[in-house]
């Protein structure tokens, strides 16, 4: 799944577009991987890792945001095509994590 939003960094308007990476392990169980990328362009995140949630992704690009700057227009979503829908619908459960105060 990917999702672009427009944005700022470091006061320079900008197109983030975050990468979702689903690995449906079992039917009771998934991992998540998640890439924020400027262009083609992956940012290095903090943590790698993969996470058991999706709102743990969210999470860590809303920290690496805060940390670097980075402000995204919640408005401006667009999803891209060749979505999973399922994805989709956890994805706009949790997204709020982006958002944060």
């Amino acid at each position: 799944m990917r999702v672009q939003y427009q944005g700022e960094h470091n006061g320079k308007p900008t197109t983030f577009e975050i990468r979702i990476i689903g690995n449906n392990l079992s039917k009771s169980s998934s991992n998540y991987q998640i890439d924020l990328l400027v262009g083609n362009n992956k940012l290095p995140m903090t943590s790698s890792m993969i996470h058991q949630s999706l709102s743990n992704c969210l999470k860590d690009i809303y920290l690496f945001r805060k940390a670097n700057n980075i402000k995204l227009d919640a408005a401006s979503e667009k999803v891209l095509p060749n979505i999973v829908p399922y994805d989709l619908v956890l994805y706009n459960y949790n997204k709020n994590m982006l958002f944060m105060a």
